[in-house]
């Protein structure tokens, strides 16, 4: 997917979303991030893509102003889908009106901040609307190549050297020498393989042997790496190896689920 292609599913993911929360109790709780709201959910998900908004539109090569420029959400549930819906519409339009190389600042480190983002906000679409469907009852489905999608962003952005950097939690508990996990998409094309090196994990990939290998749907391997869906839950995914080592990744994939 490129950058336009990313901003179009977002709207789309953010709509169908705005439309499960339209009215909705604003205090019901959301199982899959213990600390938020229904409410708290939406003011996430819009913020966000406000803030990215800012970042882009505005080429932002320093994050201060768009975090201290955070627009929170509405307090009546009435008004959020028309507040999501226009956010989203709105970062889509930022993004049109840059090129992949303008600078703007990337958290990953990887000095690609238009791209980076992109991706990112599509990624945060996907698994935020699971949030909602589990807060709501609802049915979550994603279709296999944009769960890949979503599965990459996911992968790329946690084993990022910017994500090793600023969350030193996640950096001494995936040190390693060499142990390897394999996640592979059955339903679409997706491999991935993590490394624990010392002074970082190296995602690549391929297809290829490793200490444990995770394979199943893609969107099961979505809710299951981004902890929205406990493995004991995902009966479609096939664990071979050293069940161990996936359970310690599972267990420090716990950025966003915190609130």
């Amino acid at each position: 997917m490129n950058t336009s292609a990313y901003l179009k599913a977002v709207v789309e993911q953010t709509n169908t979303l705005a439309s499960w929360v339209d009215g909705r109790d604003a205090i019901a709780p959301v199982p899959t991030c213990p600390k938020w709201t229904l409410a708290d959910l939406v003011d996430h998900v819009g913020s966000v893509q406000r803030m990215v908004t800012m970042l882009v539109g505005e080429r932002m090569t320093e994050p201060s102003r768009a975090y201290a420029g955070y627009v929170p959400g509405p307090t009546d549930p009435t008004q959020w889908r028309a507040w999501l819906t226009d956010g989203a519409a709105e970062a889509e339009q930022a993004f049109a009106s840059v090129s992949d190389d303008t600078p703007v600042w990337d958290p990953s480190g990887a000095g690609a901040g238009v791209p980076f983002w992109s991706r990112r906000l599509f990624g945060e679409a996907c698994v935020h609307r699971a949030d909602a469907a589990a807060a709501l009852g609802t049915r979550y489905e994603l279709e296999p190549e944009p769960a890949v999608a979503a599965v990459e962003d996911w992968l790329d952005t946690m084993t990022s050297r910017g994500y090793w950097e600023n969350r030193p939690d996640f950096a001494d508990a995936m040190r390693g020498s060499g142990q390897t996990l394999h996640f592979h998409a059955t339903d679409a094309s997706g491999e991935w393989l993590a490394r624990r090196e010392a002074d970082r994990v190296v995602l690549e990939h391929t297809h290829t042997e490793a200490d444990v290998v995770v394979s199943g749907p893609a969107s099961e391997l979505l809710l299951v790496l981004s902890r929205r869906r406990p493995l004991r839950k995902a009966p479609t995914l096939n664990v071979q190896g050293d069940r161990a080592l996936l359970d310690l990744w599972i267990e420090h994939m716990d950025w966003v689920t915190d609130g």
